[in-house]
């Protein structure tokens, strides 16, 4: 098993392979259900409180690629029609 410091350079030398800042275009076409949950794990997953320990991937991206996240979850919303559904349904899970 690999120690988080070990995981990291794992993660940073997977990053900076030649290309992996390219643009690639995607004809994704997934059922508004999908949106949705893919919404909920995107924000899952970029919602760690400040000093929270996280493992993995989510360790070794600057805050620039967390935005490029959020904005991503966003941009499915729109087009799918959903952002005011979500909007409601984060308002019934606060607790």
């Amino acid at each position: 098993m690999l120690t988080t410091t070990e995981l990291g350079r794992v993660y940073d030398t997977l990053l900076c392979i030649p290309g992996m800042n390219e643009t690639v275009k995607i004809d994704l076409r997934i059922s508004r259900t999908m949106v949705l949950l893919l919404t909920q794990v995107i924000q899952r997953g970029i919602s760690f409180k400040e000093g929270e320990q996280v493992q993995g991937l989510l360790d070794t991206v600057n805050p620039e690629t967390i935005r490029e996240l959020e904005e991503l979850s966003i941009d499915c919303l729109t087009k799918a029609g959903l952002m005011e559904l979500n909007e409601k349904l984060q308002k019934l899970q606060v607790k």
